[in-house]
């Protein structure tokens, strides 16, 4: 069994600890860490995200992609500490407390039902950057957790999470902030994040679907 703390709006603890699958039950306000892995994409000036593909046999949101690597926080336990450790048994990945760059906190409620069972999950949670150059064939994922990985550009990701076209389980406006702090980061470390290249891939690739779409429907356009 897994014990929570659980906690008030400002992220302290009440005193009160709980077990895990209770605090969904009850929708009580608990901890999380967030880690957001990212890199740098020198050739088109923009940066990418890890995103997790949760494994199918997960009790909440089971195939669906998530922050690259999360999870609550144990009884007792520091939000660091507990974001290292979540770190290196879903990916692999061990990294030091200096490597996490805290950028804000985040505070996000989810009321739904899985296999029949009601599931709220209402999270204070602490949302980190690292910096990432692993590729993620080099990562050593837990199976059991964790389907897949992949990068993708932080910009595409945040039009799809807006469009709706990504099965996902991140909260929107976790995502809406991360996009500045990824952005504010990159600008800090010299490395200032370009906004035409993306936009000038999005228009090739209408560009090409269109031209497909056309193609398709034995359309001719005359030069």
């Amino acid at each position: 069994m897994e014990y929570l703390d659980l906690r008030r709006e400002d992220g302290s603890v009440t005193g009160e600890v709980k077990e895990r699958s209770r605090v969904h039950r009850d929708g009580d306000l608990h901890g999380t860490a967030h880690v957001w892995l990212v890199r740098y994409r020198e050739d088109v000036h923009s940066a990418e995200v890890l995103l997790q593909k949760r494994s199918k046999n997960k009790d909440s949101f089971p195939g669906c992609y998530d922050i690259s690597s999360a999870g609550h926080i144990p009884a007792g336990v520091d939000f660091l500490d507990s974001a290292l450790r979540e770190l290196e048994e879903e990916l692999g990945i061990r990294a030091e407390k200096e490597d996490l760059i805290y950028v804000f906190s985040h505070l996000g409620r989810y009321e739904g039902e899985f296999y029949g069972q009601i599931f709220i999950n209402y999270e204070y949670s602490r949302v980190y950057l690292c910096e990432c150059s692993l590729l993620p064939k080099e990562m050593q994922l837990q199976t059991e957790e964790v389907e897949s990985v992949l990068f993708m550009d932080y910009r595409e990701c945040l039009e799809r999470i807006r469009k709706g076209d990504l099965d996902h389980c991140i909260f929107p406006d976790e995502f809406e902030k991360l996009a500045e702090a990824i952005e504010d980061y990159f600008a800090r470390t010299g490395r200032p994040l370009g906004r035409e290249s993306l936009a000038e891939t999005w228009a090739e690739d209408a560009q090409a679907e269109l031209a497909d779409w056309i193609e398709a429907q034995g359309i001719y356009i005359r030069q």
